[in-house]
């Protein structure tokens, strides 16, 4: 969420830098509800001054016997009038922050102006040591046509027909070698991100509730995007701690990332400064509706309603964000260069960013059968948006409680992990070599053949 500080002092801006996500911000809609809020505080403290110098004059009057009916009558109006007032301050800091929840995060100032996709900015690209380019500097092609991860990998036991029959359309099953392949993918991500970077790794809930999504951001945007498993009970229909106590449940979620619990589980904490940063990783499914997607990528298993994924959380200083979101990129890089599949490093534009983000950068992986670039990765500092929305914070020198910065990253997208690995690694006779850096994983095998 915004600092209500920052629009009450410096507003324009915050326009201005809403402008560079093509973010039109209510300007009067705003100052309408400061005028309110203005207007409801200058009330409550004249009138809890009126309270106190009433209740002086009570005192003085009684002291010297004089009759203080009249200021004892007008003393007991004022608790029924400074109540009104405080529920006229909820309300209107209420539609306040339901409204701010709705607003993206401001741009960072090194992000780039743009609409979308075609104005992000290239950073680098990396391609294996002796691989031969065209004259773009992609990849050159292959001696032979190259068959798209479908083609390859359903021989060797991807399965979308049992899928639809057991869950629809955008779920996939897996059978032996190709799922051995992406079991073998996550396992060297999560050894990669523990053993070599820090990260401490984690097993999360896969359901949250809607208090955890308001203070990732997930709600209330994008409510449509998220699976929905079951609505809050009455208290008689409660849920029970370890103790035996009734606890209201409240509307529960399929998470659409583990970002959303490893972020999350510094809600309404105070980190010691100490224990600052906070390194976490987990593997788990991620289920998204992908409402509004159309027909986009309905082949194979780019866009998927059900994917597994190797995240990546810090939750920092306020100081340390930009360096630890250059570091985390880093970190996503090091697993695609030990698998040996070039990408390249893109800085989205300010109209391509997430809600949540200040700065993001996409990484990009080369599909020779699609003869393109295609995300794998995309690494985000959210600078202290979702901290405010979480109450997130460590203590500062001075013993003040600051909010902390969060960021977030792949590192990486199984499925896509998988299918990089097979369009890059097929061989003309419709196998598939086996990336040197996972062969431990996959029992010392070093190529995959039909099923």
């Amino acid at each position: 969420m915004l600092d209500p500080n920052q629009l009450r002092k410096d507003l324009p801006t915050v326009v201005k830098a809403l402008q560079l996500r093509g973010i039109a911000f209510d300007t009067d809609r705003f100052n309408q509800l400061e005028a309110r809020r203005k207007s409801v505080q200058v009330e409550t403290e004249a009138l809890q001054a009126r309270r106190n110098a009433v209740s002086k004059l009570i005192g003085q009057l009684k002291s010297k016997g004089e009759d203080a009916s009249k200021e004892m009558a007008e003393s007991q109006q004022i608790p029924a009038r400074l109540k009104e007032l405080e529920q006229d301050l909820a309300a209107v800091q209420g539609e306040l922050n339901e409204w701010l929840m709705t607003i993206p995060n401001l741009p960072h100032e090194s992000v780039p102006a743009g609409k979308d996709s075609d104005d992000n900015v290239e950073v680098r690209r990396w391609l294996p040591p002796g691989m031969a380019t065209d004259a773009d500097g992609n990849p050159a092609p292959f001696a032979f046509e190259p068959k798209d991860h479908v083609a390859l990998g359903e021989p060797m036991g991807l399965d979308f027909e049992t899928a639809r029959k057991l869950s629809g359309a955008r779920f996939m099953m897996l059978r032996g070698p190709i799922a051995r392949l992406h079991r073998a993918l996550a396992q060297f991500m999560l050894d990669l991100q523990t053993t070599e970077h820090g990260y401490q790794e984690c097993y999360t809930p896969y359901i949250v509730n809607s208090s955890t999504l308001f203070g990732t951001g997930q709600l209330p945007k994008f409510k449509d995007d998220m699976f929905w498993v079951t609505k809050g009970g009455q208290d008689d229909d409660a849920d029970h701690d370890e103790h035996g106590n009734a606890i209201a449940r409240e509307d529960l979620y399929l998470i659409s990332t583990s970002e959303i619990t490893l972020a999350g589980s510094v809600r309404d904490t105070i980190v010691a400064q100490d224990e600052l940063p906070l390194k976490l990783t987990a593997h788990t499914p991620c289920f998204r509706s992908e409402a509004g997607s159309g027909g986009r990528d309905t082949r194979g298993m780019i866009r998927q309603h059900q994917f597994d994924k190797v995240e990546m959380v810090q939750i920092v200083h306020p100081e340390a964000s930009y360096p630890a979101l250059e570091e985390m990129v880093g970190h996503a890089e090091t697993v695609l260069q030990r698998l040996g599949v070039a990408y390249r490093v893109v800085l989205l534009c300010g109209g391509d960013m997430g809600f949540g983000s200040a700065k993001t950068y996409d990484i990009e992986v080369w599909l020779p059968a699609q003869n393109t670039w295609r995300e794998i990765s995309s690494i985000s500092n959210c600078e202290a948006f979702q901290a405010r929305r979480m109450q997130a914070r460590y203590r500062s020198e001075k013993g003040k409680p600051e909010y902390l910065h969060t960021l977030n990253g792949s590192g990486l997208a199984v499925g896509r992990a998988l299918v990089a690995v097979l369009e890059n690694y097929q061989q003309e006779d419709g196998s598939v070599a086996v990336p040197e850096a996972l062969r431990a994983y996959m029992g010392g095998a070093d190529r995959l053949t039909a099923a």
